[in-house]
């Protein structure tokens, strides 16, 4: 299972569907059409948060989803399927890949990484890293996730904070890992994504620039406020 899903998204566009409670777009109905548009653009897998929105997609995209749920917790960093409890509910709805938080700080629940991992291979289910930096990469390999994703960077206290996406952590990724390694995080454009393939990730996630409208205008008349300036 795991070599088939691999070779589904190797080398191919994935595309985050997400809206959070105070977006515009925030409807599990809205995250399903946006799926739709999605694989008939080309993508080969979704990004999708939260359970409801993530069985609204299912119904209509026969597409692997990769799964998370976003949540906060009282005195915790960790967001992105912070605690088993979120690990559950998406084993519980059948998604092919589970993402969570990788980074190197508390766990919410005492739950190591790596028996989150041996959670999900118990149910046949791939592990993504969310990491910020190289260090976290390196450490998700050797707790046997499936895949590594540069999504945190800029977004841990301690890491490159930038309006762009991390080249720099991609590529590091990629030349010191072993692990199937997805580029995510701030990639708009032809020119970022060009720049991301040059350093040969196995899989590109693209979100915001394809299925957040409200961010995709205001880059746009930032553009036109700097010229008319």
């Amino acid at each position: 299972m795991k070599e088939k899903l691999l070779n589904k998204i190797k080398n191919k566009l994935i595309v985050s569907c997400q809206a959070l409670e105070d977006e515009p777009l925030h409807s599990s109905f809205i995250m399903s059409r946006m799926a739709i548009a999605a694989k008939e653009g080309g993508a080969v897998a979704i990004r999708a948060n939260s359970v409801e929105d993530i069985l609204a997609i299912k119904a209509v995209v026969d597409l692997p989803i990769i799964g998370i749920i976003k949540k906060d917790y009282p005195n915790s960093e960790r967001f992105i399927t912070p605690t088993m409890k979120e690990i559950k509910e998406l084993v519980d709805i059948t998604v092919e890949i589970v993402a969570m938080d990788a980074a190197l700080r508390n766990q919410v629940d005492g739950v190591s990484l790596a028996d989150k991992v041996k959670y999900l291979h118990q149910h046949n289910v791939l592990a993504m890293a969310d990491v910020s930096t190289l260090e976290e990469g390196l450490e998700a390999e050797k707790i046997g996730f499936d895949l590594i994703s540069s999504t945190l960077s800029g977004y841990t206290s301690y890491s490159k904070k930038s309006n762009g996406p991390d080249f720099k952590l991609v590529e590091d990724l990629v030349k010191y890992t072993n692990t199937p390694i997805i580029a995510e995080g701030k990639i708009f454009g032809e020119e970022n994504l060009l720049k991301i393939l040059r350093v040969k990730p196995f899989a590109v996630v693209i979100g915001s620039a394809i299925t957040r409208p409200q961010i995709i205008t205001a880059k746009y008349n930032e553009i036109i406020n700097k010229y008319d300036n």
